[in-house]
């Protein structure tokens, strides 16, 4: 399948099951979750979930419709670190995806609460899932991976590690510790986590993970590039905040040409870690050329 036509795909398949998971409900608290919502189903990319699901491909899973609930709630960790990555304290952006950010719409304090909802529902949301053929153990074991690569070990450890040095001049592998875990973790932990559940092997669940790592890493730089270069309606937030908060990118360090090259040897070392397949892994194999040439 071309690959906008996948994710297209995709994109609709964890629309839907994020609008039946999210339901504004009338309670007193329904405010929160209009602004889950919000923020959830406001578009973008639906990266995550695409890994998610070219990796349970890869890995020959006929019907995946019971295991989009997960992909979903991977979904959710991710709008969760969007909306607190936007609040003054942190960024302070005022649009994402090409709306008013969540705090902009709902106030900073209802905006916290939201992000805190839609991390503790994603995980109450991949305990509950009942896969046939797919056992307890790995479901235990596909969300302690998505929990390490949110948590301490992963995106929050990132953040901290980044908001710690804003202002602060970094080396190359500074640089790269903080992204593989604010931004790479999570890339990762979505595409081993389906590798868990479609029941991989060891040696194919370690192969996907350094695959994993290699476009996370790509996306970023990609991510860097277009906060200097990009336009600000196509990527739907302001372009040059990076550089107003002092932080430090890859196109800083190595400027757009270095940056650049920089990523294709991400994008090498991704596609040679899918050695272990054939034309079966081309579609990941595009998503990996996709991480570092996208446009928004």
């Amino acid at each position: 399948m071309e690959i906008t036509t996948y994710f297209a795909s995709v994109q609709q398949e964890i629309e839907e099951t994020l609008a039946r998971l999210l339901p504004v409900k009338n309670v007193p608290e329904a405010r929160l979750y209009e602004a889950m919502s919000y923020s959830s189903l406001g578009g973008g990319k639906r990266l995550r979930p695409v890994l998610f699901c070219a990796v349970l491909d890869l890995l020959g899973v006929q019907e995946k419709k019971a295991f989009l609930p997960f992909a979903a709630a991977i979904e959710m960790i991710h709008c969760y670190s969007l909306i607190h990555d936007d609040l003054p304290a942190m960024d302070n952006d005022d649009y994402r995806r090409g709306r008013l950010t969540n705090h902009k719409v709902y106030g900073e304090a209802m905006a916290i609460l939201a992000g805190d909802g839609l991390l503790t529902y994603a995980f109450q949301v991949m305990l509950g899932i009942r896969i046939p053929g797919v056992g307890a153990e790995q479901v235990l074991t596909a969300t302690k991976q998505m929990a390490d690569c949110a948590g301490l070990c992963g995106m929050v450890a990132g953040q901290a590690v980044d908001i710690l040095n804003e202002g602060t001049p970094l080396t190359l592998e500074e640089l790269r510790y903080i992204h593989r875990k604010k931004t790479g973790a999570m890339i990762k932990g979505a595409i081993v986590s389906a590798a868990i559940l479609a029941g991989a092997t060891k040696e194919e669940q370690e192969a996907l993970a350094i695959y994993g790592e290699q476009i996370g890493l790509a996306f970023q730089i990609a991510d860097d590039i277009l906060d200097v270069i990009g336009d600000s309606k196509e990527i739907g937030k302001k372009a040059g905040s990076d550089d107003k908060n002092g932080k430090v990118t890859y196109p800083s360090l190595l400027g757009i040409e270095g940056a650049y090259a920089y990523g294709e040897e991400a994008i090498s070392a991704a596609v040679g870690a899918l050695h272990l397949w054939g034309e079966e892994a081309d579609l990941l194999r595009e998503i990996a050329y996709f991480c570092l040439q996208r446009k928004k």
